[in-house]
Protein backbone atom coordinates (compact mmCIF):
# COMPACT_ATOMS: atom_id res chain seq x y z
CA UNK A 1 0.00 0.00 0.00
CA UNK A 2 1.43 3.74 -0.51
CA UNK A 3 2.05 5.44 1.90
CA UNK A 4 0.38 8.97 1.84
CA UNK A 5 2.67 11.95 2.78
CA UNK A 6 0.78 14.28 5.59
CA UNK A 7 0.22 18.47 4.19
CA UNK A 8 2.72 20.64 5.71
CA UNK A 9 1.74 22.50 8.75
CA UNK A 10 3.14 26.00 8.13
CA UNK A 11 1.00 28.22 10.19
CA UNK A 12 1.65 29.09 13.82
CA UNK A 13 0.78 31.90 16.79
CA UNK A 14 1.65 34.40 17.71
CA UNK A 15 0.97 38.02 18.71
CA UNK A 16 0.05 40.97 16.34
CA UNK A 17 1.37 43.97 18.56
CA UNK A 18 3.21 44.93 21.56
CA UNK A 19 1.00 44.29 24.79
CA UNK A 20 1.79 45.03 28.12
CA UNK A 21 0.84 43.48 31.77
CA UNK A 22 1.09 43.97 35.14
CA UNK A 23 1.67 42.25 38.82
CA UNK A 24 1.85 43.48 42.45
CA UNK A 25 2.34 41.82 45.22
CA UNK A 26 3.98 42.89 48.65
CA UNK A 27 5.16 46.19 47.50
CA UNK A 28 6.90 44.42 44.31
CA UNK A 29 5.40 45.64 41.57
CA UNK A 30 6.30 43.17 37.70
CA UNK A 31 5.72 45.45 34.47
CA UNK A 32 5.64 43.06 31.65
CA UNK A 33 5.66 44.23 27.82
CA UNK A 34 5.43 41.52 25.10
CA UNK A 35 6.45 42.01 21.73
CA UNK A 36 6.00 40.27 18.63
CA UNK A 37 9.83 39.42 17.34
CA UNK A 38 11.68 37.48 14.62
CA UNK A 39 14.90 37.71 15.49
CA UNK A 40 17.69 37.60 18.21
CA UNK A 41 18.99 40.77 16.78
CA UNK A 42 15.39 42.28 17.51
CA UNK A 43 15.46 40.66 21.09
CA UNK A 44 18.78 42.28 22.01
CA UNK A 45 17.60 45.84 20.82
CA UNK A 46 14.32 45.84 22.85
CA UNK A 47 16.01 44.16 25.93
CA UNK A 48 18.69 46.47 26.10
CA UNK A 49 15.96 49.73 25.24
CA UNK A 50 13.43 48.34 28.51
CA UNK A 51 16.51 48.57 30.32
CA UNK A 52 17.49 51.78 29.45
CA UNK A 53 14.26 52.77 29.95
CA UNK A 54 13.73 51.58 33.57
CA UNK A 55 17.32 51.56 34.65
CA UNK A 56 16.35 52.52 38.18
CA UNK A 57 14.69 48.71 38.15
CA UNK A 58 15.63 45.58 40.09
CA UNK A 59 15.60 43.26 37.28
CA UNK A 60 14.74 42.69 33.87
CA UNK A 61 13.82 39.36 33.09
CA UNK A 62 12.39 38.09 29.95
CA UNK A 63 12.08 35.01 27.63
CA UNK A 64 11.30 34.34 24.05
CA UNK A 65 10.65 31.94 21.14
CA UNK A 66 11.47 32.01 17.54
CA UNK A 67 10.44 30.46 14.32
CA UNK A 68 7.69 28.09 13.35
CA UNK A 69 8.85 25.26 15.40
CA UNK A 70 9.71 27.19 18.58
CA UNK A 71 13.29 25.50 18.82
CA UNK A 72 14.72 28.61 18.90
CA UNK A 73 14.20 30.06 22.07
CA UNK A 74 16.05 31.22 25.55
CA UNK A 75 15.20 32.44 28.94
CA UNK A 76 16.64 34.84 31.11
CA UNK A 77 16.61 35.06 35.35
CA UNK A 78 18.75 38.38 35.50
CA UNK A 79 19.74 38.13 38.74
CA UNK A 80 16.31 36.30 40.20
CA UNK A 81 17.05 32.82 42.01
CA UNK A 82 17.19 29.91 39.27
CA UNK A 83 14.29 29.33 37.26
CA UNK A 84 11.95 31.92 38.98
CA UNK A 85 11.74 34.26 36.48
CA UNK A 86 12.99 33.53 32.65
CA UNK A 87 10.97 29.77 33.03
CA UNK A 88 7.58 31.24 34.50
CA UNK A 89 7.79 33.89 31.65
CA UNK A 90 8.72 31.08 29.00
CA UNK A 91 5.79 28.39 30.31
CA UNK A 92 3.25 30.63 29.76
CA UNK A 93 4.60 31.30 26.01
CA UNK A 94 4.26 27.36 25.73
CA UNK A 95 1.34 27.71 27.44
CA UNK A 96 -0.47 29.65 25.22
CA UNK A 97 1.11 28.02 22.21
CA UNK A 98 2.99 30.85 21.00
CA UNK A 99 6.16 31.95 18.77
CA UNK A 100 7.90 34.91 17.73
CA UNK A 101 7.22 36.72 20.77
CA UNK A 102 9.44 38.11 23.45
CA UNK A 103 7.88 38.88 26.88
CA UNK A 104 10.07 41.16 29.45
CA UNK A 105 9.14 41.46 32.87
CA UNK A 106 10.45 44.42 34.67
CA UNK A 107 10.25 44.15 38.66
CA UNK A 108 10.54 47.28 40.78
CA UNK A 109 11.37 45.53 44.64
CA UNK A 110 8.78 46.42 47.30
CA UNK A 111 11.13 45.39 50.27
CA UNK A 112 9.96 42.40 51.35
CA UNK A 113 11.12 39.09 50.14
CA UNK A 114 8.51 37.33 47.98
CA UNK A 115 10.70 33.82 48.36
CA UNK A 116 11.47 31.45 45.43
CA UNK A 117 7.16 30.47 44.59
CA UNK A 118 6.16 33.84 45.37
CA UNK A 119 8.36 35.01 42.50
CA UNK A 120 7.57 32.83 40.24
CA UNK A 121 3.56 33.31 40.65
CA UNK A 122 4.69 36.70 40.20
CA UNK A 123 6.90 36.21 36.84
CA UNK A 124 4.17 33.90 35.68
CA UNK A 125 1.40 35.84 36.22
CA UNK A 126 3.20 39.36 34.93
CA UNK A 127 3.76 37.40 31.17
CA UNK A 128 0.27 35.48 31.30
CA UNK A 129 -1.62 39.79 31.59
CA UNK A 130 0.58 40.48 28.86
CA UNK A 131 -0.42 37.66 26.54
CA UNK A 132 -4.09 38.13 27.73
CA UNK A 133 -3.75 41.90 26.80
CA UNK A 134 -2.58 41.52 23.42
CA UNK A 135 -3.72 39.96 20.39
CA UNK A 136 -3.42 36.42 19.04
CA UNK A 137 -2.87 36.08 15.51
CA UNK A 138 -1.75 33.22 12.74
CA UNK A 139 1.36 33.18 11.30
CA UNK A 140 2.62 32.08 8.00
CA UNK A 141 6.24 30.05 7.84
CA UNK A 142 7.46 30.98 4.31
CA UNK A 143 10.62 30.49 2.12
CA UNK A 144 12.13 33.52 -0.09
CA UNK A 145 12.78 32.20 -3.38
CA UNK A 146 14.57 35.08 -5.98
CA UNK A 147 13.35 34.54 -9.62
CA UNK A 148 15.08 35.12 -12.28
CA UNK A 149 13.63 35.55 -15.89
CA UNK A 150 13.22 37.53 -19.34
CA UNK A 151 10.66 39.64 -20.14
CA UNK A 152 9.33 37.28 -22.56
CA UNK A 153 8.45 35.04 -19.19
CA UNK A 154 6.63 37.83 -17.59
CA UNK A 155 3.41 36.37 -17.80
CA UNK A 156 4.43 32.59 -16.74
CA UNK A 157 5.58 33.85 -13.55
CA UNK A 158 2.91 36.44 -13.07
CA UNK A 159 0.00 33.44 -13.32
CA UNK A 160 2.59 31.23 -11.10
CA UNK A 161 2.31 34.41 -8.40
CA UNK A 162 -1.52 34.59 -8.59
CA UNK A 163 -2.47 30.91 -8.65
CA UNK A 164 -0.66 30.62 -5.36
CA UNK A 165 -1.16 34.04 -4.06
CA UNK A 166 2.12 35.29 -3.40
CA UNK A 167 2.80 38.81 -3.04
CA UNK A 168 6.41 40.13 -4.24
CA UNK A 169 8.69 41.25 -1.53
CA UNK A 170 10.99 43.23 -4.28
CA UNK A 171 11.30 43.88 -8.24
CA UNK A 172 13.91 44.36 -10.84
CA UNK A 173 13.04 44.83 -14.67
CA UNK A 174 16.88 45.80 -15.59
CA UNK A 175 18.72 43.62 -19.01
CA UNK A 176 16.52 40.37 -16.32
CA UNK A 177 13.68 40.19 -14.38
CA UNK A 178 14.57 39.56 -10.74
CA UNK A 179 11.95 39.14 -8.08
CA UNK A 180 12.15 37.85 -4.59
CA UNK A 181 9.07 36.10 -3.31
CA UNK A 182 7.97 34.09 0.29
CA UNK A 183 6.72 31.11 -0.62
CA UNK A 184 4.35 29.30 1.84
CA UNK A 185 6.47 25.69 2.82
CA UNK A 186 2.80 23.96 1.93
CA UNK A 187 3.49 25.65 -1.72
CA UNK A 188 7.23 24.80 -2.56
CA UNK A 189 6.67 21.97 -3.95
CA UNK A 190 4.34 22.64 -6.10
CA UNK A 191 5.94 26.45 -6.85
CA UNK A 192 9.19 24.49 -8.12
CA UNK A 193 7.39 22.43 -10.13
CA UNK A 194 5.24 25.04 -12.10
CA UNK A 195 8.64 27.31 -12.46
CA UNK A 196 10.50 23.92 -13.64
CA UNK A 197 7.61 23.48 -16.13
CA UNK A 198 8.67 27.39 -17.49
CA UNK A 199 11.55 26.81 -17.36
CA UNK A 200 12.53 29.93 -15.18
CA UNK A 201 15.40 29.96 -13.21
CA UNK A 202 14.76 30.27 -9.40
CA UNK A 203 16.99 29.82 -6.29
CA UNK A 204 16.62 29.97 -2.16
Amino acid sequence: MDSVSKPVTDCYKSIAAPSRGLYKDKGSKFLSFAYPVSSEAQVKDIVASLKKEYFDARHHCYAYRLGLAGDKWRANDDGEPSSTAGRPILGQILSAELSDILIVVVRYFGGILLGTSGLTVAYKSAAADAIANGTVIEKVASQIFEIRFDYLQMNDVMKVLKELQIVPLEQSFDERCLIAAPVRLRDIDRFKEMLKNTQICQRA
